[in-house]
């Protein structure tokens, strides 16, 4: 969760002649799950993980969704800083996770597209609870990754890399024996 505190602007303290920032304002607690997403493609009816470029509107009305308060107002969305937007925006992007993954071969990306009814599928196919759905999404595709990786069948090693495989077991033998060959 991603605490943000929107102020309420400059205001003029007339002791000191001095515009300064109000020291109230609204905290945001947002969360970028999957829930938030489901909202936002209920509404705008286009895949919110899709190549296609957002307009101002559709983002801020995202940020809103995210939101775990009340329905934020639009005028409270006006008032977010560029700091606001690039915090907001790593949050997104973040991992949120200590995951890595070792890809093996270069696979061409896939050309579905990626809705939050299909996210829904794999988590029912996977058996993932609905509660992982209030998760960060980044870290709820990466548990989906793990499952699907889990599941699949074992892959057979390619002649060159048993081969290559064996070199580095037998490099790495004779640097421990101390011998050359």
């Amino acid at each position: 969760m991603l605490r943000i505190k929107i102020s309420d602007g400059e205001v003029f303290n007339e002791l000191t002649g001095e515009f300064g920032d109000s020291n109230s304002g609204v905290v945001l607690e947002l969360e970028h799950s999957l829930v938030s997403v489901s909202r936002w493609e209920s509404k705008w009816e286009k895949p919110f993980l899709g190549s296609e470029d957002k307009t101002q509107e559709q983002t801020l009305d995202y940020i809103g969704m995210m939101s775990l308060n009340d329905e934020v107002p639009p005028a409270v969305l006006s008032r977010l800083s560029a700091d606001n937007v690039n915090r907001i925006n790593e949050y997104i992007n973040a991992k949120m996770t200590a995951t890595t993954f070792q890809e093996r071969r270069k696979q061409s990306p896939s050309r579905e597209t990626i809705t939050a009814e299909l996210i829904y599928y794999w988590m029912t196919a996977l058996q993932i609870p609905f509660e992982c759905q209030h998760w960060h999404l980044n870290r709820l595709l990466t548990l989906i990754k793990i499952c699907n990786i889990k599941n699949a069948p074992a892959e057979k090693m390619t002649a060159a890399d048993a081969a290559s495989h064996q070199r580095d077991l037998n490099a790495q033998r004779k640097a421990q024996l101390g011998t050359r060959g």
